[in-house]
């Protein structure tokens, strides 16, 4: 029996050939695609701007000094302001997740006139958002990052301790002691700042935020959480909505597990996250004779608090015991 002599390299550019159009039907897809469970856009404002291979970013912060004095009529005495000036830089890093296509399933889709399966592109695009998601609230150890809800300069302390037995655990209060609670943080924030930042957001441990819309102020007929929605120290001051939302890994944040809660100006002046070159697919290479590889990369800088006082911690919340 005779065997037909089989062109290897015939096989490879049909591949290539079927490859090229395949892979941009699947980049299109896949960037439709929208991953809401990593939005960490909803809590931080993303900077994308500048170039995509910058080192980093450089930004300069000052202050005033000085103090107006009585003088006497010659002059002589008079006082002086001035401005001191502090450089900061923050470094971008490179990142990346892709996937890969074999000889075996580039033919099998051309032999059987399909488009390839978009299943790893999107498997390594949710990956991807996936590692900025942790990047931003919990930064990268490996990088010496923290992030949103870890940052070592933002004031951290457990709320009053006036639950039942002298326990913070919010479980334990009543509606007005965790209300107190929420809003002496947001006031802290626009005194500390002499009112130059105050509070729009707050973010809750999932399970303090199942509490507060299940218990009832008695008084008012609403539930904790629709009585703070309309009576709280940011609302009160500026007529605009608190944005209350949960975050699950904010049930174990603090330092002794047991919950935290932040609250912050949700504004590029005091928070940000560094995204100069959101994920993105490089078009495929072969890196083998019977592979064919998509590379994703993406570079950040992660999550930089530029202004620490306008953020609070609210820790021991939850008993994990």
């Amino acid at each position: 029996m005779k065997h037909a002599n089989i062109d290897f390299n015939d096989a490879q550019q049909v591949a290539t050939g079927f490859l090229m159009p395949a892979y941009y039907n699947v980049e299109a897809t896949v960037y439709q695609t929208k991953y809401q469970a990593f939005d960490y856009a909803r809590y931080l404002p993303v900077i994308t701007e500048g170039s995509e291979w910058a080192r980093g970013v450089l930004f300069r912060s000052s202050d005033i000094a000085g103090k107006a004095e009585f003088l006497s009529g010659k002059g002589f005495d008079m006082p002086y302001a001035d401005v001191s000036r502090d450089q900061h830089l923050k470094g971008f890093e490179l990142a990346g997740i892709g996937y890969e296509w074999s000889l075996e399933e580039v033919q099998t889709a051309a032999l059987e006139g399909r488009q390839l399966g978009n299943e790893k592109a999107m498997a390594a695009r949710k990956v991807a958002e996936k590692r900025l998601w942790d990047i931003a609230l919990t930064g990268a150890t490996e990088k010496n990052w923290t992030g949103l809800i870890n940052d070592g300069n933002v004031p951290a302390a457990d709320v009053a301790a006036n639950g039942t037995g002298s326990a913070t655990f919010w479980a334990t209060k009543t509606p007005d002691q965790i209300l107190a609670d929420i809003n002496s943080a947001i006031t802290g924030i626009y005194t500390e700042t002499k009112g130059t930042e105050i509070a729009d957001t707050l973010l809750l441990p999932s399970g303090v935020m199942d509490l507060l819309s299940s218990t009832r102020l008695t008084d008012t007929g609403m539930t904790t959480l629709a009585f703070l929605r309309q009576n709280n120290a940011y609302t009160a001051r500026t007529g605009q909505p608190l944005l209350i939302t949960e975050m699950f890994e904010l049930n174990t944040a603090d330092p002794g597990g047991d919950g935290r809660a932040v609250v912050y100006a949700r504004s590029p002046d005091v928070l940000r996250f560094h995204l100069p070159m959101p994920h993105k697919f490089l078009p495929p290479f072969q890196k083998s004779s019977m592979t064919w590889e998509v590379a994703g990369i993406m570079r950040t800088g992660g999550t930089e608090i530029r202004l620490p006082k306008a953020v609070r911690y609210m820790d021991g919340l939850i008993d994990n015991s």
